[in-house]
């Protein structure tokens, strides 16, 4: 099975492995071609509105529920979903070192760390921030997620997700989303990986709406990219895993589940170049919300509300004149776990903040540039500027996020973080303007 793509977001794909294998004007004939069986993903209730009604049919050597076996309760690991016992840590920033890659083996499920959990995964609202540290292939394993989609940002190492729709890789700098329910394989083609994990257990992943900014830059359509069929006929002792309730079940079947030989509709996994990101900033003055640096949004019940918010940023010129260029200070009603793939975040210079490392700024609770930052962007002469080599990111939600027991133990989580800004020297004169 190789790499191929299609074009757009949330088009209604069409692709077929074998000629023919893609029924013409009916979606369920009495008899499908090469004798496959025709089965129906949904990924929203069937009465949702088109805009936003998701499925796709599937083609495929065997249903789902003939590579069925009797699940036994399995070994999640670190790999948590809320509501999970928390601990109690008092209210202020978080921050943690990058996590080695361990010696022992672990594949890509067995490697996910669950660092915060939000919300309630039974009541389908909220969201799990997650490392995953994998040192190698899954081989004759294959998982699906029940409880939310998941988008893979790797870090260091690249990624081959093989899906029942076809084959994904990625690599740092790139991001793909694995919708709820989708079977898929992950293989390590440069050997062990990290990475960061959103786990979305609300409503799909879309675009933002770009209200003033109009129809272009952002993150465009045409930029992502689903799979081209491909499948595996092969009897094997399979082992199938599934995430379900919060938590991990495991079965062994006999063949390979990953045998959709055509498929068609608008609900399938995709990946995208967050380098092909069109940032879009204040040419004048004033520093805009970090909203407009949006990839993909999960919306909530409440209009303007995300249950998620994937939020990048990227290379991009600086050119505010008389304003503060890095982010200000704030507290927000959202939630922030913030992520490093490469290079320096301009809010944080002064050191500490490292590729694959990760930060918390919960609910309500203050944050914004270290002394570093403040100092440097205060006194700098403001010319043109651009910010290469540097791509940072953020899992942002309406709920307050929880810290796991695992993270709140590890040696790597920073324990004078929360002192940052007492380093800020006063600078008030009132007799100086």
């Amino acid at each position: 099975m190789s790499e191929h793509y299609q074009s757009g977001f949330g088009n209604g794909f069409e692709t077929e492995a074998l000629p023919g294998a893609l029924p013409i004007g009916r979606n369920s004939p009495q008899r499908c071609a090469y004798g496959l069986y025709a089965e129906q993903l949904s990924g929203s209730p069937f009465t949702a509105p088109r805009a936003s009604n998701e499925r796709s049919w599937l083609y495929r050597i065997r249903p789902t529920v003939a590579n069925w076996g009797r699940f036994a309760k399995a070994d999640a690991g670190h790999w948590r979903s809320a509501p999970c016992a928390e601990v109690d840590i008092p209210p202020a920033p978080l921050r943690w070192d990058p996590i080695p890659l361990p010696s022992q083996s672990l594949s890509l499920i067995e490697g996910i760390h669950t660092i915060t959990t939000a919300g309630d995964v039974g009541a389908m609202a909220g969201m799990g921030a997650h490392i995953y540290l994998a040192t190698r292939s899954m081989v004759d394993e294959v998982f699906y997620n029940a409880d939310g989609e998941m988008l893979f940002v790797p870090q260091q190492g690249r990624l081959r997700l093989v899906t029942e729709f076809g084959v994904i890789g990625i690599e740092p700098g790139e991001v793909a989303v694995i919708p709820r329910g989708v079977k898929f394989r992950a293989e390590l083609p440069d050997g062990a990986a990290r990475g960061y994990l959103c786990e979305n257990y609300g409503g799909a992943f879309t675009l933002p709406e770009r209200g003033p900014i109009g129809a272009n830059c952002l993150a465009n359509p045409r930029d992502f990219l689903t799979p081209v069929a491909a499948y595996e006929d092969r009897d094997a002792p399979t082992k199938l895993m599934v995430k379900w309730g919060g938590t991990l079940w495991a079965t062994e079947i006999a063949h390979s589940p990953l045998d959709v030989v055509a498929w068609h509709g608008n609900y399938a996994p995709y990946k995208y170049d967050l380098r092909r990101y069109s940032p879009v900033g204040p040419i004048l003055f004033d520093h805009a919300d970090p909203s407009i640096f949006t990839v993909l949004t999960a919306p909530s019940e409440t209009p303007g509300t995300a249950n998620v918010d994937f939020v990048i940023f990227p290379e991009r010129w600086m050119v505010a004149e008389d304003t503060f260029r890095p982010p200000w200070y704030h507290m927000n009603v959202m939630s922030e776990f913030m992520g490093l793939i490469y290079g320096v975040y301009d809010a944080k210079p002064g050191g500490g903040f490292a590729p694959g490392g990760f930060s918390l700024h919960n609910t309500m609770l203050p944050h914004g540039p270290d002394m570093a930052a403040f100092e440097g962007a205060s006194q700098a002469e403001l010319k043109p500027h651009k910010l290469t080599g540097t791509l940072a990111f953020m899992f942002e939600t309406r709920f307050p996020q929880r810290v796991t027991p695992y993270a709140a133990g590890i040696a790597q989580l920073q324990a004078d973080y929360p002192d940052y800004g007492a380093a800020l020297r006063r600078h008030f004169d009132p007799t100086r303007r």
